[in-house]
């Protein structure tokens, strides 16, 4: 029998996820604008920042993580032509029948229930923000799994929040009595999401 192989570190793959985002153009900012623009009406004294905190937060979940990387990787394949065909063309022209990039994603958002679920079917329909700009398809770039990816970010990032709402209520607060470092306080628990 060979040797168990050893687990990758949990910052190792957080890393390696930001850094395929950003090599796809998509930056913490652009995603935290649409959970921005999803939760205000919702939050009083909410901030760009409280947005931005979330989304490093669901950022730092495996199902997320794991989903990004083959996500990513899928599309940057297809615009390398390395896929075999006919999986070529049907991630190449994002066709229409083709719902695993969907599945996948719609599978990360899981992790933050039914409102994460609903949002991320509002945005998939609605393609606000930079999904939009990823739907889009300009010159050779595949983001046939990226636009869904990041709306999945985004549903998980604004179920965080409307769950704290919730949280804040049931303390007599807002977002407007916490700083975005307290978006997520379960985070500084020792060996919580990745400490």
């Amino acid at each position: 029998m060979g040797k168990k192989a050893e687990p990758v570190h949990s910052k190792v793959v957080e890393e390696a996820t930001k850094k395929a985002l950003e090599r796809r153009g998509v930056t913490m900012r652009a995603i935290a604008e649409i959970v921005y623009e999803m939760q205000l009406p919702y939050n009083d004294g909410l901030q760009m920042a409280h947005c931005i905190e979330s989304v490093e937060g669901v950022l730092k979940k495996r199902e997320l993580q794991h989903a990004i990387l083959v996500g990513i990787e899928l599309d940057e394949l297809a615009e390398q032509g390395k896929l075999s065909e006919p999986l070529m063309q049907i991630v190449r022209s994002d066709e229409g029948l083709f719902g695993v990039d969907e599945t996948i994603a719609l599978g990360a958002v899981f992790t933050y229930g039914s409102i994460a679920v609903t949002t991320f079917g509002h945005l998939d329909k609605n393609k606000t923000g930079i999904i939009k700009e990823l739907d889009t398809k300009k010159g050779g770039a595949v983001h046939t799994f990226l636009d869904d990816l990041v709306a999945s970010i985004a549903a998980s990032a604004s179920s965080r929040i409307a769950h704290r709402t919730r949280d804040l209520e049931e303390a007599g607060e807002s977002f407007k009595d916490i700083s975005p470092d307290e978006t997520m306080p379960e985070s500084r628990i020792k060996g919580a999401l990745g400490n």
